[in-house]
């Protein structure tokens, strides 16, 4: 019996690392059709960014409350995972508790520690829940954002109850085990109880040995299995952020927020126009496009941007076209883009690794003209986010291409782009009045 929950286990473990691995291989096939760009320069700069941003956490406390919370599941993601090391080694095995012997007393200490910490990440778990359905922080009701409406909101409670699922599992292993400590039973070595789970031990302590045995081979059972699964779903989930928030903040911009990048295309050609050297452009003119039409056309940057969203909404929260009734949310715009490159994957995956045309696009089929105009490129956005995401130049790209492809702008608009072609200015004076107004 123990040799076919060894070969069980072993199954279950290669199948579901399997699965992941190739969820994550689509995902990064998803986001290399974007184009490339450079972001390695200044490499001290950009670890410190991932120590304050993604390890330390440092924007999400401007929310000092919902920080320590966030930080509570955080590092008891990080930290209890350690215990879930020991427990696949058991599985591949066949032992139990195959640290305790190496490491003495201190392994009592240290799954003392762990199970604080899940009770912590327990207690987060729990206020996080009563944010979004009692005291219903307005950023995160779907009633209020249509982005959340469907999969985000089910799967932001999805996660919140397996997570409280996978503590409370851990923790009747963990009593149970103690029990059967105490009754001698051969092969549980003798750790002691630990401070959270001790408290679960009187309501089993009726239960028979072998009903106890059985127990704390189904919690353990499902504890892991709950682990592996998670793994899996996090994939498709908000929570991907887990993994790619480091690479998100490492690649980060360094320049102030409030810069805008020129465009490679038009930049080329105006130092053609000037005389300028430039380096040898290969792309024809049937190929060049001015800003970004679909994912394709975005940086590898935007995209892993998207797909590093936790949907917080703090952007949305501070953007004061949002706030005035406009169309346009922040959050949205990375939401949609990541369910873009979510249904180009599945393209991939369809088509054995090869995109070919649907006929859909980022921008019309998902964001529209009305949500880019919108945006008065405040940098608001960038600003709250505490991952230091940008919707904006996700805005930016697509803007560019609905009004120098598409030339679809309103007539104010371009009345203000004539002015400034012919006058060096958005009002239809003469350039040499321009200072008129600094004279009085």
């Amino acid at each position: 019996m123990h040799i076919f929950l060894q070969v069980l286990f072993i199954l279950v473990l290669v199948g579901l690392g399997y699965l992941v691995t190739q969820r994550f291989k689509l995902i990064i096939t998803s986001i290399q059709l974007a184009k490339p760009i450079e972001l390695n320069d200044n490499p001290g700069e950009r670890w410190k960014r991932v120590a304050l941003l993604a390890f330390g956490q440092k924007k999400m406390f401007q929310k000092p409350l919902v920080g320590i919370f966030h930080f509570l599941i955080y590092i008891g993601f990080v930290l209890i995972n350690v215990e879930i090391l020991e427990i696949v080694i058991d599985g591949i095995l066949g032992t139990h508790r195959i640290f305790a012997p190496f490491l003495g007393s201190l392994y009592s200490l240290l799954l003392n520690f762990f199970e604080l910490l899940s009770f912590g990440v327990f207690v987060a778990c729990v206020v996080f829940f009563l944010r979004r359905g009692v005291t219903k922080v307005q950023r995160l009701q779907p009633d209020a954002h249509r982005e959340l409406q469907g999969f985000p909101i089910q799967d932001a409670y999805t996660i919140l109850a397996i997570e409280c699922i996978l503590m409370f599992a851990l923790w009747t292993m963990n009593a149970s085990d103690a029990l059967l400590q105490e009754r001698q039973v051969a092969h549980f070595e003798p750790v002691g109880a630990f401070f959270v789970s001790q408290h679960l031990m009187p309501i089993l302590s009726n239960l028979s040995t072998p009903v106890l045995l059985i127990l704390e081979r189904v919690a353990w059972w499902f504890h892991i299995l709950g682990i592996l699964g998670f793994a899996l779903y996090v994939t498709y989930s908000k929570h991907l952020h887990i993994f790619f928030a480091f690479p998100a903040a490492y690649y980060s911009s360094l320049e102030p927020s409030s810069k805008m990048s020129n465009m490679a295309s038009v930049t080329h050609e105006v130092k053609l126009m000037l005389g300028q050297p430039v380096e040898t452009n290969t792309t024809t003119p049937d190929q060049m496009r001015f800003g970004a039409k679909d994912v394709m056309d975005l940086t590898w940057k935007n995209a892993l941007d998207a797909y590093s969203c936790t949907e917080c909404g703090r952007c949305t929260e501070q953007c004061p076209a949002n706030q005035t009734g406009r169309a346009l949310s922040p959050r949205k715009i990375m939401m949609d883009t990541r369910d873009r490159l979510e249904e180009v994957g599945k393209g991939l995956a369809k088509n054995k690794g090869q995109w070919t045309e649907d006929g859909k696009s980022l921008l019309g089929d998902y964001i529209s003209a009305e949500e880019l105009r919108a945006c008065t490129t405040c940098q608001a956005c960038v600003e709250a986010c505490p991952m230091e995401l940008s919707p904006l130049n996700i805005i930016l790209a697509l803007r560019r291409y609905q009004i120098m492809e598409q030339s679809d702008a309103p007539a104010a608009w371009n009345s203000m782009f004539s002015n400034i072609e012919t006058n060096q200015a958005p009002w239809k004076f003469n350039p040499s009045d321009r200072l008129n107004w600094a004279k009085s």
